[in-house]
């Protein structure tokens, strides 16, 4: 593949139509392998970028790196002016959207009802666990993320301190599984967003949120397995490669995944446990699937 790890395209570089240097590929591929051995042995060290790329399974670093652009990018291969502008950019579109393409709002009132819960129910039905006596600890997608509810407020441990999470589509989805959450178990049956009672919703505007997995790993069964397992999935035998992924404790995700090859396209579907209606409403599936769609495809670099 022309395109390395750093965005930069050979094929429109005279010395790689000379034959003169060869391209880096991108991070995730056996020429970044090659092309890091020579540098090595010709320069003495890799190209950080690309070392970067390879050591995180990143193809490029421009479409799948949250942390984009880094320190690795302040003398090569770009302009000042063209980091700060992907920087800007990216903090504008950290604004999540909802299907209908409306900024996310997370009512203020679903605070207020998650303050009025008792803990004890609320822990019980969510299957999380209370961290004093008005924080709760919610694992998500092999995370924990503290719901603070006196603050309003998600955070995450990072080096051992509770930071703040900023994320819409998390939060509001954080909020309507804690109001929602009921004592039902796993029904242990799996269904398709065609199968659910409102199969209606899911058309449309509203069809379920998994190209971008589906072009990131249609040809890469061992890049999605590596992504799934850092979200704390568990393999399944239901397609070439399958994860159960912990979404929230009670309502698991399971992603199906068939590679494509020379006679047939790569295919993608995601499955439901039967009881996801009781915790979630259709809208809220949808954006779940949304928000580890998006997780799978920027791991190791979680959106939130």
């Amino acid at each position: 593949m022309p395109t390395g790890a750093c965005g930069i395209n050979c094929d429109v570089c005279r010395l790689n139509v000379l034959g003169v240097c060869l391209s880096c590929g991108p991070g995730n591929s056996m020429e970044a392998q090659q092309k890091m051995a020579v540098q090595v042995r010709v320069l003495g060290a890799p190209c950080p970028i690309l070392e970067c790329a390879s050591n995180r399974g990143i193809d490029h670093c421009l479409r799948d790196c949250e942390e984009f652009p880094c320190e690795r990018f302040q003398a090569y291969p770009f302009s000042e002016g063209f980091l700060k502008m992907q920087e800007r950019r990216r903090n504008e579109a950290d604004q999540k959207l909802d299907p209908t393409k409306e900024k996310i709002h997370v009512p203020p009132h679903y605070w207020e009802d998650i303050e009025k819960k008792d803990m004890a129910v609320l822990c019980e039905n969510a299957l999380a666990r209370a961290f004093s006596s008005e924080d709760i600890v919610l694992p998500i997608l092999g995370r924990e993320i503290l719901v603070d509810r006196k603050n309003h407020s998600l955070r995450r441990k990072n080096q051992g301190e509770w930071e703040p999470v900023p994320h819409s589509l998390l939060e509001l989805l954080v909020l309507v599984y804690l109001l929602n959450a009921g004592p039902q178990l796993l029904s242990r049956e799996l269904v398709s967003a065609q199968e659910l009672k409102t199969a209606h919703f899911f058309q449309g505007p509203h069809e379920l949120n998994v190209g971008g997995v589906l072009e990131r790993f249609g040809r890469d069964l061992k890049g999605f397995r590596r992504a799934a397992e850092s979200l704390g999935g568990e393999a399944q035998s239901l397609a070439d490669a399958a994860f159960r992924i912990p979404a929230f404790p009670k309502v698991p995700l399971y992603y199906l995944l068939w590679e494509g090859d020379d006679e047939f396209e790569p295919r993608i579907s995601v499955l439901f446990d039967r009881s996801i209606e009781n915790h979630l409403s259709a809208d809220a599936i949808w954006g779940l699937v949304a928000l580890v769609s998006e997780a799978l495809v920027k791991t190791p670099a979680l959106p939130f």
